[in-house]
């Protein structure tokens, strides 16, 4: 699971999901990347679930590079507290993720094996996703 080692604040504000991701938003390593449509939260978990679909399906073959990583902590409160007595206890971490940001990229492996493992990866993950490729990604900008 991803944690931070160690962090400034140990409760933090939740933060606007407004616009678009400043950067990330090209295929940099791999050849086939999953790119967010939407914006939201993705836990810690998903990450590793998307992890674990990918890797399972291309056994092994290739390799994954994850692009995010969950730095913000958010709380919680318990069942049955009451309004006020201050901010609850950290209950786990995610990454802000904004439309435009690649997440994941996968290099290796050819395009069929690619395209699936990035599809099984976006059913594991609350964002609305397509999968781009490094060429389609030359060519938009190029063509700017």
């Amino acid at each position: 699971m991803l944690v931070p080692k160690r962090v400034k604040h140990r409760r933090e504000f939740r933060g606007h999901m407004r616009g678009e991701a400043k950067g990330g938003k090209t295929v940099a390593f791999g050849d086939y990347g999953l790119q967010a449509i939407t914006s939201s939260w993705v836990s810690n978990r998903q990450i590793e679930a998307a992890r674990v679909a990918m890797n399972r399906y291309m056994k092994r073959g290739g390799k994954v590079w994850i692009k995010i990583f969950p730095h913000k902590s958010y709380t919680s409160k318990g069942v049955g507290v009451r309004m006020g007595n201050g901010k609850g206890a950290p209950e786990g971490w995610v990454s802000p993720v904004k439309r435009g940001k690649v997440m994941f990229e996968v290099g290796g492996v050819s395009s069929e094996v690619a395209h699936e493992a990035l599809r099984l990866a976006s059913h594991k993950l609350p964002v609305k996703t397509k999968i781009v490729s490094r060429e389609e990604a030359e060519a938009e900008v190029g063509g700017e």
